[in-house]
């Protein structure tokens, strides 16, 4: 008897050989193979994935969240190597590598707004992004790429867009470029305290963007019920509130048990379980629409299986309701505390 076959989802990918130029000086954690895991894990995702074209960002769409000194800085470092701090290199492709990320997000943005069947996109980024600042580069990261990909949505005239990022290290870049806009809803969970130092619950946006960054720092060892916590009490309940037309996401996986750099204790299944809940609300407010973009993630084997579990939760529908939880009395206190900071612009539990 031949078993039932589920079709395939329509879904877009933002991937380029380009991405593989961006070659350290001699190990670095991230590194060339990093797509390797990833690509392995889309190898074998249940979706119908249709490549989008990864082209240079062009001066304006860098330009809309980064200084123009700081791109014709990077541009003056084409075709050089060195360190720019103790964390961040560049090769002799990382700029074009850089660029044509920062590009394909953005042409990925396109694909998502336009009348296609296609309302969720991955896009395997390399070097990663949120890190980068308006005016330069640290953490690994040279160009935005998630910000990149928001301004351009805002052009295009996206009112309210929602970044959710579960990289274990807070995107202090992208919460830098949005801190003022309240189109743009910037959530991050993170190890703290842990590198950049950024991320804790009163940084909450300024002006009229007040309110509208919420951070959920998370002690050293937090694990999927800690996140699921988090989501449930805060991440959740504000962007059901906010309604995004768009999420965005910064995905990260770095927050992994096995991740050499953290001290987080996230499973694959903890990645899935955001990444429903984060596909749930795109159903309800953003007509689907979705995108990963990849961050972090050092650990090869728990990259590849924390990409895995996302794309199931996205193409296969998979749920968590068996996933670990706390109860009220047994929430951690760091995710108290975030609630409470965050229930002066939101309902929160």
């Amino acid at each position: 008897m031949v078993g039932l076959q589920l079709s395939k989802k329509d879904a877009l990918l933002v991937d380029d050989v380009a991405f593989d130029g961006h070659v350290p000086l001699g190990y670095h954690p991230e590194r060339p193979e990093r797509l390797t895991a990833a690509r392995a894990a889309v190898h074998h995702a249940a979706a119908n994935f249709r490549r989008v074209e990864a082209t240079e960002a062009s001066a304006t769409d860098l330009e809309r969240v980064h200084d123009a000194r700081f791109v014709a800085t990077l541009e003056r470092l084409r075709g050089k190597t060195g360190m720019l701090d103790p964390d961040t290199y560049v090769s002799e492709k990382s700029i074009a590598a850089a660029r044509r990320a920062a590009g394909g997000a953005a042409a990925m943005v396109d694909g998502l707004l336009d009348e296609s069947d296609a309302t969720v996109g991955i896009a395997l980024l390399r070097p990663p992004g949120h890190h980068a600042c308006a005016d330069h580069a640290m953490g690994f990261c040279l160009i935005n790429n998630i910000a990149v990909a928001a301004a351009h949505a805002r052009a295009k005239g996206v009112e309210r867009i929602a970044i959710v990022d579960f990289d274990v290290h807070h995107g202090n870049g992208t919460q830098e470029m949005f801190y003022r806009d309240p189109n743009v809803l910037y959530v991050s969970l993170h190890q703290s305290p842990f590198y950049p130092g950024t991320g804790a619950t009163d940084e909450v946006g300024e002006g009229e963007g007040e309110g509208f960054t919420v951070n959920v720092p998370l002690v050293a060892g937090g694990g999927d019920a800690v996140y699921r916590a988090a989501f449930d009490r805060i991440v959740s309940p504000v962007l059901e509130q906010f309604a995004p037309r768009l999420i965005l996401v910064s995905a990260g996986f770095d927050g992994a048990a096995r991740d050499p750099l953290a001290e987080m204790t996230l499973t694959s299944r903890g990645y899935g379980y955001m990444t429903q809940r984060l596909a749930e609300q795109a159903g309800r407010s953003a007509d689907g629409r979705i995108a990963l973009l990849l961050e972090g993630g050092y650990d090869l084997v728990a990259l590849e299986s924390g990409l895995t579990e996302t794309m199931r939760a996205l193409f296969e529908g998979a749920t968590y309701d068996g996933a670990p939880r706390l109860d009220r009395e047994g929430d951690s206190a760091d995710v108290a505390r975030a609630a409470r900071a965050a229930s002066a612009y939101w309902k929160v539990e």
